[in-house]
Protein backbone atom coordinates (compact mmCIF):
# COMPACT_ATOMS: atom_id res chain seq x y z
CA UNK A 1 0.00 0.00 0.00
CA UNK A 2 2.81 2.43 0.96
CA UNK A 3 6.49 1.92 0.26
CA UNK A 4 9.21 4.47 0.83
CA UNK A 5 12.73 3.85 -0.40
CA UNK A 6 15.75 5.87 0.71
CA UNK A 7 13.86 9.04 1.62
CA UNK A 8 16.17 11.94 2.48
CA UNK A 9 15.21 15.52 3.35
CA UNK A 10 17.34 18.49 4.39
CA UNK A 11 16.17 21.84 5.75
CA UNK A 12 18.67 24.71 5.99
CA UNK A 13 21.65 22.35 5.84
CA UNK A 14 20.18 20.11 8.56
CA UNK A 15 19.48 16.56 7.45
CA UNK A 16 16.03 15.80 8.86
CA UNK A 17 15.47 12.42 7.17
CA UNK A 18 18.50 10.20 6.59
CA UNK A 19 17.54 7.65 3.97
CA UNK A 20 14.37 6.14 5.42
CA UNK A 21 12.81 3.03 3.88
CA UNK A 22 9.57 1.56 5.17
CA UNK A 23 6.45 -0.28 4.03
CA UNK A 24 2.81 -0.24 5.14
CA UNK A 25 0.55 -3.08 4.11
CA UNK A 26 -3.08 -2.69 3.10
CA UNK A 27 -5.35 -2.47 6.14
CA UNK A 28 -2.49 -1.91 8.59
CA UNK A 29 -2.46 0.75 11.28
CA UNK A 30 1.11 1.98 11.68
CA UNK A 31 2.05 4.46 14.40
CA UNK A 32 5.20 6.56 14.34
CA UNK A 33 6.66 7.54 17.70
CA UNK A 34 9.66 9.58 18.71
CA UNK A 35 10.85 12.76 20.43
CA UNK A 36 10.19 16.21 19.03
CA UNK A 37 12.47 16.97 16.11
CA UNK A 38 13.02 13.33 15.19
CA UNK A 39 11.53 13.77 11.70
CA UNK A 40 8.14 12.10 12.26
CA UNK A 41 5.95 14.81 10.74
CA UNK A 42 8.37 15.43 7.87
CA UNK A 43 8.28 11.73 7.03
CA UNK A 44 4.49 11.74 7.07
CA UNK A 45 4.32 14.82 4.84
CA UNK A 46 6.73 13.22 2.38
CA UNK A 47 4.27 10.35 1.92
CA UNK A 48 1.87 12.63 0.05
CA UNK A 49 4.49 15.12 -1.15
CA UNK A 50 3.39 18.00 1.04
CA UNK A 51 7.14 17.96 1.56
CA UNK A 52 9.29 17.16 -1.47
CA UNK A 53 12.06 14.69 -0.55
CA UNK A 54 15.56 15.38 -1.81
CA UNK A 55 16.17 11.73 -2.62
CA UNK A 56 14.28 8.47 -2.76
CA UNK A 57 11.00 7.16 -4.15
CA UNK A 58 7.43 6.94 -2.88
CA UNK A 59 4.72 4.45 -3.71
CA UNK A 60 1.15 4.91 -2.47
CA UNK A 61 -1.42 2.51 -3.85
CA UNK A 62 -0.65 2.00 -7.52
CA UNK A 63 1.23 5.28 -7.96
CA UNK A 64 5.04 5.43 -7.71
CA UNK A 65 7.17 8.52 -8.21
CA UNK A 66 10.75 9.51 -7.60
CA UNK A 67 11.76 12.48 -5.50
CA UNK A 68 13.60 14.07 -8.38
CA UNK A 69 11.70 15.51 -11.31
CA UNK A 70 8.18 14.52 -10.28
CA UNK A 71 5.64 15.98 -12.69
CA UNK A 72 2.58 17.85 -11.49
CA UNK A 73 0.21 15.18 -12.78
CA UNK A 74 2.16 12.49 -10.93
CA UNK A 75 2.05 14.48 -7.68
CA UNK A 76 -1.72 14.98 -8.01
CA UNK A 77 -2.23 11.29 -8.77
CA UNK A 78 -0.23 10.29 -5.68
CA UNK A 79 -2.04 12.74 -3.40
CA UNK A 80 -5.40 11.36 -4.52
CA UNK A 81 -4.43 8.03 -2.96
CA UNK A 82 -4.42 9.48 0.57
CA UNK A 83 -6.06 12.01 2.87
CA UNK A 84 -4.45 13.98 5.68
CA UNK A 85 -5.72 14.86 9.15
CA UNK A 86 -3.73 17.81 10.42
CA UNK A 87 -2.57 18.70 13.90
CA UNK A 88 -4.36 22.08 13.85
CA UNK A 89 -7.50 20.96 11.96
CA UNK A 90 -6.98 23.25 8.91
CA UNK A 91 -10.70 23.95 8.55
CA UNK A 92 -12.07 26.87 6.55
CA UNK A 93 -13.29 29.36 9.16
CA UNK A 94 -15.84 30.92 6.80
CA UNK A 95 -17.44 27.60 5.85
CA UNK A 96 -19.88 25.49 7.85
CA UNK A 97 -19.10 21.96 8.98
CA UNK A 98 -20.89 20.39 6.03
CA UNK A 99 -19.24 22.79 3.59
CA UNK A 100 -15.79 21.96 4.99
CA UNK A 101 -16.38 18.25 4.43
CA UNK A 102 -17.90 18.74 0.99
CA UNK A 103 -15.13 21.03 -0.26
CA UNK A 104 -12.62 18.36 -1.27
CA UNK A 105 -15.27 16.21 -2.91
CA UNK A 106 -16.48 19.06 -5.08
CA UNK A 107 -13.18 20.75 -5.94
CA UNK A 108 -10.75 17.83 -6.07
CA UNK A 109 -12.96 14.90 -7.08
CA UNK A 110 -15.57 16.82 -9.10
CA UNK A 111 -18.43 15.13 -7.27
CA UNK A 112 -21.86 16.67 -7.84
CA UNK A 113 -23.11 18.81 -4.97
CA UNK A 114 -26.04 16.57 -4.03
CA UNK A 115 -23.87 13.46 -3.87
CA UNK A 116 -21.15 15.37 -2.00
CA UNK A 117 -23.65 16.44 0.63
CA UNK A 118 -25.01 12.91 1.04
CA UNK A 119 -21.50 11.44 1.48
CA UNK A 120 -20.56 14.24 3.86
CA UNK A 121 -23.61 13.67 6.03
CA UNK A 122 -22.79 9.95 6.19
CA UNK A 123 -19.26 10.51 7.49
CA UNK A 124 -20.36 13.26 9.89
CA UNK A 125 -22.85 10.80 11.35
CA UNK A 126 -20.01 8.31 11.72
CA UNK A 127 -17.96 10.78 13.81
CA UNK A 128 -21.00 11.90 15.83
CA UNK A 129 -21.44 15.39 14.37
CA UNK A 130 -24.51 15.19 12.18
CA UNK A 131 -26.25 17.67 14.48
CA UNK A 132 -23.47 20.23 13.81
CA UNK A 133 -23.68 20.41 10.01
CA UNK A 134 -24.61 24.11 9.95
CA UNK A 135 -22.18 25.22 12.65
CA UNK A 136 -18.96 27.11 11.90
CA UNK A 137 -15.58 25.97 13.28
CA UNK A 138 -15.57 28.82 15.82
CA UNK A 139 -18.72 27.34 17.34
CA UNK A 140 -17.08 23.95 17.95
CA UNK A 141 -14.70 22.61 20.57
CA UNK A 142 -11.23 21.56 19.50
CA UNK A 143 -12.25 17.91 19.67
CA UNK A 144 -15.26 18.55 17.46
CA UNK A 145 -13.13 20.48 14.96
CA UNK A 146 -10.70 17.57 14.74
CA UNK A 147 -13.60 15.17 14.20
CA UNK A 148 -14.69 17.37 11.28
CA UNK A 149 -11.15 17.01 9.94
CA UNK A 150 -11.43 13.24 10.22
CA UNK A 151 -14.83 13.29 8.49
CA UNK A 152 -13.35 15.39 5.69
CA UNK A 153 -10.63 12.77 5.17
CA UNK A 154 -13.11 9.87 5.27
CA UNK A 155 -15.41 11.53 2.74
CA UNK A 156 -12.67 11.34 0.10
CA UNK A 157 -12.67 7.53 0.42
CA UNK A 158 -8.86 7.41 0.32
CA UNK A 159 -6.71 4.30 0.24
CA UNK A 160 -4.68 5.69 3.15
CA UNK A 161 -5.38 8.22 5.91
CA UNK A 162 -2.37 10.05 7.36
CA UNK A 163 -2.75 11.53 10.87
CA UNK A 164 -0.26 14.17 12.01
CA UNK A 165 -0.42 14.22 15.82
CA UNK A 166 -4.23 14.52 15.75
CA UNK A 167 -4.58 15.18 19.51
CA UNK A 168 -1.55 17.35 20.30
CA UNK A 169 -3.45 20.64 19.91
CA UNK A 170 -6.34 19.51 22.13
CA UNK A 171 -7.03 20.16 25.80
CA UNK A 172 -6.54 16.91 27.77
CA UNK A 173 -10.26 16.40 28.39
CA UNK A 174 -10.96 16.43 24.62
CA UNK A 175 -8.33 13.89 23.59
CA UNK A 176 -10.48 10.84 24.35
CA UNK A 177 -13.29 11.70 21.94
CA UNK A 178 -10.89 12.02 19.00
CA UNK A 179 -8.97 8.85 19.82
CA UNK A 180 -12.26 6.96 20.14
CA UNK A 181 -13.24 7.98 16.61
CA UNK A 182 -9.84 6.92 15.22
CA UNK A 183 -10.16 3.55 16.98
CA UNK A 184 -13.58 2.99 15.44
CA UNK A 185 -12.17 3.77 11.98
CA UNK A 186 -9.25 1.39 12.54
CA UNK A 187 -11.72 -1.45 13.12
CA UNK A 188 -13.06 -0.91 9.59
CA UNK A 189 -9.74 -1.99 8.08
CA UNK A 190 -8.73 1.37 6.65
CA UNK A 191 -4.98 1.76 6.13
CA UNK A 192 -3.67 4.42 8.49
CA UNK A 193 -0.32 5.97 9.40
CA UNK A 194 -0.45 7.94 12.65
CA UNK A 195 2.18 10.21 14.18
CA UNK A 196 1.30 10.38 17.87
CA UNK A 197 2.57 10.88 21.41
CA UNK A 198 -0.32 8.88 22.88
CA UNK A 199 1.46 5.72 23.98
CA UNK A 200 -1.53 3.75 25.32
CA UNK A 201 -3.47 4.55 22.17
CA UNK A 202 -0.57 3.46 19.93
CA UNK A 203 -0.24 0.22 21.89
CA UNK A 204 -3.95 -0.55 21.53
CA UNK A 205 -4.63 0.41 17.94
CA UNK A 206 -1.38 -0.38 16.08
CA UNK A 207 -0.44 -3.35 13.97
CA UNK A 208 3.09 -2.01 13.62
CA UNK A 209 5.06 0.64 15.51
CA UNK A 210 8.04 2.70 14.33
CA UNK A 211 10.29 4.59 16.73
CA UNK A 212 12.24 7.46 15.16
CA UNK A 213 15.14 9.52 16.44
CA UNK A 214 17.58 11.79 14.65
CA UNK A 215 15.95 11.34 11.26
CA UNK A 216 16.19 7.54 11.32
CA UNK A 217 14.01 4.58 12.23
CA UNK A 218 15.73 3.32 15.37
CA UNK A 219 13.37 0.44 16.11
CA UNK A 220 10.20 -1.12 14.74
CA UNK A 221 7.96 -4.06 15.40
CA UNK A 222 4.63 -5.08 16.85
CA UNK A 223 3.32 -3.04 19.81
CA UNK A 224 4.41 -5.85 22.15
CA UNK A 225 7.92 -5.91 20.70
CA UNK A 226 8.43 -2.15 20.88
CA UNK A 227 6.64 -1.38 24.16
CA UNK A 228 7.33 -4.54 26.15
CA UNK A 229 10.60 -5.84 24.69
CA UNK A 230 12.48 -2.92 23.08
CA UNK A 231 15.95 -3.84 21.87
CA UNK A 232 17.54 -0.43 21.46
CA UNK A 233 18.70 1.61 24.45
CA UNK A 234 17.39 4.81 22.86
CA UNK A 235 13.89 3.31 22.67
CA UNK A 236 14.11 2.16 26.28
CA UNK A 237 15.09 5.66 27.49
CA UNK A 238 12.24 7.25 25.52
CA UNK A 239 9.64 4.86 26.93
CA UNK A 240 10.96 5.24 30.49
CA UNK A 241 10.72 9.01 30.25
CA UNK A 242 7.18 8.90 28.88
CA UNK A 243 6.15 6.37 31.51
CA UNK A 244 7.32 8.76 34.21
CA UNK A 245 5.37 11.64 32.68
CA UNK A 246 2.24 9.50 32.46
CA UNK A 247 2.52 8.44 36.11
CA UNK A 248 2.90 12.06 37.18
CA UNK A 249 -0.13 13.11 35.12
CA UNK A 250 -2.25 10.34 36.62
CA UNK A 251 -1.31 11.45 40.12
CA UNK A 252 -2.38 14.99 39.29
CA UNK A 253 -5.62 13.92 37.57
CA UNK A 254 -6.89 10.68 39.16
CA UNK A 255 -10.12 10.78 37.15
CA UNK A 256 -10.43 11.43 33.45
CA UNK A 257 -13.14 14.01 32.77
CA UNK A 258 -14.47 12.08 29.78
CA UNK A 259 -15.42 9.23 32.06
CA UNK A 260 -17.60 11.59 34.07
CA UNK A 261 -19.20 13.11 30.99
CA UNK A 262 -19.67 10.42 28.32
CA UNK A 263 -22.01 12.70 26.39
CA UNK A 264 -18.95 14.46 24.98
CA UNK A 265 -18.06 11.32 23.03
CA UNK A 266 -19.39 10.59 19.54
CA UNK A 267 -22.47 8.44 19.36
CA UNK A 268 -21.74 4.76 19.40
CA UNK A 269 -18.26 5.01 20.90
CA UNK A 270 -19.00 6.13 24.45
CA UNK A 271 -17.36 2.99 25.83
CA UNK A 272 -14.02 3.69 24.19
CA UNK A 273 -12.58 6.07 26.75
CA UNK A 274 -8.79 6.44 26.67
Amino acid sequence: MIELRGIKKTFHQQEVLKGISMAVQKGQVVTILGPSGSGKTTLLRCMNLLEQPDEGSIQVGDVTIGAQGAKKKEVIALRRQSAMVFQHYNLFAHKTVIENVMEGLITAQRVKKAEARERSEQVLAKVGLLDKVNHYPSQLSGGQQQRVGIARALALNPKVILFDEPTSALDPELVGEVLAVIKSIAKEGITMVIVTHEMSFAREVSDHVLFMDGGMIVEEGTPEEVFQKPKQERTKRFLRRLSGETDELLLQQPQVQLQKNPNTLPKGVAGHVV
